[in-house]
């Protein structure tokens, strides 16, 4: 038996999704209330929040999704990490989420934070592959992984990346995939997952950033490359953040809206916790959903 969320995923409808970011002061905090005002209004299939695997926000997101899943207005998936923890600690993590009504995970590595060049403590589990076993071992929990269209920077190559990805989802019951700025990266990723007999679905995560400085320290971290002449067009910008803003969203539209076309079974929208770029997003979007 399939989780809500999974059955969405795998529904003949396109879903729409956020991820949103626990907030760390309390303007962020202000911020955080903001966007989900707005994306209530929305009504988004799922809300991903991202977890600070070095102990930065571990507490905010469990309060977080755990609120959002008692809200019932959307589906909460909880970002959770092998870096840093023990076994014992993940076990323990994915019980209290289960008994708190949470059923879906996003299982991952592990990066360190944006503020911090350090990397993560390791965790007795290093694989996402070995926590997305753990976690269907433990209860009914519904499962995505992370896929880096242009490879993990980590990875040897872009081949062994593709097979790690395929292993992950052989466990796994679909993927989203990191940000990246051109529509072709994506649909050649697709057309080298489906050759792998991949058929597992593969939700592309679209970003409309809307600080040039955050963007290029989130791509260095997740090998998305930006192109020259998005880079130049975001360096003219750099001081004027509602330009940028606006730049931002319709690149995202731009590259969702090919993705939707081609038959992406959704979009998954890395908002950093801008509400007024996801609804203008979602609204630019809506037929695809309707």
């Amino acid at each position: 038996m399939s989780t809500p969320l999974v059955s969405k995923v795998y529904g003949r409808s396109a879903t729409f999704s956020v991820e949103l970011w626990p907030p760390r002061s309390e303007k962020a905090q202000r911020r955080l209330e903001v966007a989900l005002e707005a994306l209530r209004a929305i009504g988004p299939d799922f809300v991903s929040i991202t977890y600070g695997a070095g102990g930065s926000t571990r507490d905010r997101t469990h309060a977080l999704v755990v609120d959002l899943a008692n809200q019932g207005w959307t589906l909460p998936m909880a970002h959770l990490t092998c870096a840093a923890h023990s076994k014992a600690e993940l076990e323990l993590i994915l019980r209290n989420y289960e008994a708190s009504g949470v059923t879906d995970i996003l299982s991952l590595r592990g990066d360190p934070p944006l503020e911090s060049a350090e990397s993560l403590p390791k965790g007795e589990l290093t694989y996402a592959s070995e926590l997305a076993s753990l976690a269907k071992g433990i209860g009914n929990f519904g499962v995505a992984v992370a896929a880096h269209p242009e490879g993990h920077p980590d990875s040897p190559s872009l081949k062994s990346d593709r097979q790690y990805l395929k292993n992950k989802l052989e466990i796994a019951d679909f993927a989203i995939t990191q940000f990246y700025f051109s529509h072709e990266v994506f649909s050649s990723f697709c057309e080298d997952m489906h050759r792998l007999g991949v058929q597992k679905p593969i939700i592309p995560g679209v970003m409309a950033p809307t600080s040039w400085a955050t963007l290029r320290k989130m791509s260095a971290l997740s090998g998305a490359t930006v192109p020259t002449s998005l880079a130049k067009l975001f360096d003219s910008c750099e001081d004027n953040p509602e330009e940028m803003r606006k730049i931002g969203v319709e690149i995202a539209v731009d590259l969702c809206t090919r993705a939707l076309e081609d038959g992406a079974p959704g979009v998954h929208i890395y908002s950093m916790n801008s509400a007024e770029s996801t609804h203008e997003i979602y609204d630019a979007l809506r037929p695809f959903f309707q």
